[in-house]
């Protein structure tokens, strides 16, 4: 059966004017993954730091690099018997303006930022959110000797998704086409398929936080 579900969820989270905003120009680049990392739930950041001269679609950007290139240590997580190899899993989904990113870790963490000038932050703060983070790093381990090391992390092109496997040895990477993945026969469309439910999950919180007073 074809997935036509997902995107249109996605399409309508893309489209969504009150998603909580990434750091617009509030905190300094040294803040940025603190920040990301230690906040309980969708927050606003401190106007009270000097102002960052990134725009927010480079902030985006940033968190992206800095969460494929961050050494576990520096992220509080150390290998486990459930998770020996792989420890996070960022998803690149192009859209129709611009790509987002997924990301995962394997303590509940979850975030979607994109190349445009939004995000989501503060998943880790909801079980639904965590649960399924951690389902989708799970599913990345799985798939470790499938995919290939990598030390560079461009963005794929329209019709491809790629997945980065955040690794305790370095970074991994599985590219796939979209339309084949969306078929759910693909190898790697239980990937596709548990990184669309840490959408899903991502989707409900702000629905829920949009409708309180």
């Amino acid at each position: 059966m074809k997935d036509d579900t997902s995107p249109r969820l996605s399409q309508d989270l893309i489209a969504s004017r009150k998603i909580v905003r990434l750091l617009v120009g509030t905190v300094t680049h040294s803040c940025l993954l603190t920040a990301f990392l230690i906040f309980g739930g969708a927050i606003a950041m401190s106007q009270t730091n000097p102002p960052s001269q990134k725009n927010p679609a480079e902030i985006g950007r940033a968190l992206r690099s800095m969460m494929l290139t961050a050494p576990p240590k520096n992220l509080g997580i150390q290998p486990t018997k459930s998770f020996p190899r792989v420890y996070g899993v960022l998803m690149d989904w192009p859209l129709q303006n611009g790509t987002a990113t997924i990301v995962s870790l394997c303590d509940g963490n979850a975030s979607l930022y994109t190349t445009s000038t939004f995000g989501i932050i503060g998943g880790v703060a909801h079980e639904s959110v965590r649960a399924a983070a951690i389902q989708f790093v799970a599913t990345a381990e799985r798939h470790f000797d499938a995919a290939v090391p990598t030390k560079e992390y461009p963005y794929p092109q329209p019709g491809h998704v790629r997945f980065y496997l955040t690794c305790f040895d370095g970074v991994r990477m599985i590219e796939a086409e979209e339309a084949s993945l969306k078929t759910g026969k693909d190898k790697y469309s239980e990937l596709w398929k548990v990184g669309q439910q840490v959408i899903a999950e991502l989707h409900s919180i702000t629905q829920k936080a949009d409708k309180k007073p």
